[in-house]
């Protein structure tokens, strides 16, 4: 069996933090013999503002094509014009680069599986009409809830894709409701796991992990990861700061566009610090560093990041948005508001002066995640998705 992945997000040497939920997927997958080979298109401004991007500069050291644990991953470039997700959909420019990728190289899928229905599912919508082969589109969460409402181009796009799949798969409940409101299709919901066994406790004690990374001890630390931006709640994070004592301290895990702003906060390195992207096993050790994981997002799909939080029994901040209810269940009632400083600082305090994640929730949330997001589980379910769809 052997499935073409198309996505717009996959790690690399140079990015190890792009996509690493896709990663962890193909990686089950591969370990259960399947046959997946990765295309992520690069996109690359026209070459007269190709200096002034930041995104053009960070992506010139990806290589083309590389192999990664065992998978084999093309990067083509294709012509990207600033804001083409609202006015100038790339799907048949994305198509046309992962077109000529599979005649350089002679790939031959018997499947398609696409990631985000724009732009990669319209991509595969092209590519899947001429070659004549079956494909499935799995729908994350902005795909669903914010870039519909970008404008009548992109809300047709979406349709386009999500009507035309041959099998739709939304990572959350919650999606699977969008998505039939939107286009009135029926989805599966399918949940992309991670490897709960890469998620153990380390032998170092929490203050050896500190020093090894170089954080301060004797704050009680607050961890963030993800990309920085506005939308993932950055900025009321790091203004809690201002209402929390000094021993309270904040490290955001990532990179973004929010960086810089953040830098100029007068408690950077004092009590916020930013690590820059790192990889997936880093991450883990930064999360098992901190007392609290926070993640205020104005929106989500299913956000992995707090699945492995969780898989270390670490209590987590989290805004009522996306799938994340899901996540956390009978105990959603411990979910903030979106664009609440106050609902922040109050959390943080009732963490850490009421013991608000008392053991036998910790273990809850453990024994929730084990049975419904490990990553081996849930590539076992999608590998007999490829064989009925192929069937």
């Amino acid at each position: 069996m052997k499935v073409l992945w198309i996505t717009s997000a996959y790690p690399s040497d140079s990015q190890p933090g792009s996509g690493v939920f896709h990663e962890t997927q193909v990686q089950a997958l591969h370990r259960l013999g399947v046959d997946v080979t990765v295309i992520c298109p690069i996109p690359r401004s026209p070459a007269f503002i190709r200096p002034f991007r930041n995104g053009d500069k960070a992506n010139q050291n990806i290589p083309s094509k590389y192999e990664r644990k065992g998978v084999m991953v093309y990067r083509p470039y294709y012509l990207a014009i600033p804001g083409q997700l609202r006015w100038a959909q790339p799907d048949k420019r994305i198509a046309e680069v992962i077109m000529k990728t599979m005649s350089d190289y002679d790939l031959a899928p018997d499947l398609i599986h696409a990631h985000f229905a724009m732009p990669s599912g319209g991509a595969a919508r092209i590519i899947a009409e001429k070659k004549k082969l079956p494909w499935i589109l799995t729908l994350h969460g902005s795909d669903v809830n914010v870039y519909p409402y970008y404008s009548s181009i992109a809300k047709k796009a979406f349709l386009q894709s999500v009507t035309t799949a041959d099998s739709v798969l939304a990572v959350t409940g919650h999606l699977q409701t969008k998505t039939k409101e939107l286009a009135g299709r029926d989805s599966s919901v399918l949940p992309i796991g991670i490897d709960l066994s890469q998620f153990q406790q380390p032998e170092l004690t929490k203050q050896q992990m500190r020093r090894h990374l170089g954080l301060p001890e004797d704050k009680k630390m607050i961890t963030f990861v993800g990309r920085l931006t506005g939308a993932k709640g950055v900025f009321e994070l790091a203004q809690a700061l201002d209402f929390l004592s000094n021993e309270f301290a904040i490290v955001f895990v990532g990179d973004g566009p929010a960086k810089e702003k953040l830098t100029r906060n007068p408690e950077f390195n004092s009590r916020l610090f930013i690590t820059g992207q790192v990889n997936n096993e880093k991450v883990r050790d930064y999360l098992f560093a901190s007392d609290v994981f926070a993640l205020p997002s104005y929106t989500e799909g299913m956000p992995t990041v707090v699945i492995e939080a969780i898989a270390l029994k670490i209590p987590v901040i989290c805004t009522a948005v996306g799938g994340v209810p899901e996540l956390f269940g009978e105990h959603r009632d411990l979910l903030i508001e979106t664009k609440s400083v106050s609902s922040l600082v109050q959390r943080i305090h009732d963490i850490f002066n009421r013991n608000l994640y008392t053991p036998r929730i910790l273990q809850d949330f453990y024994e929730h995640i084990q049975k419904n997001y490990h990553a081996h589980t849930n590539a076992i379910q999608l590998k007999e998705i490829y064989r009925k769809q192929l069937n």
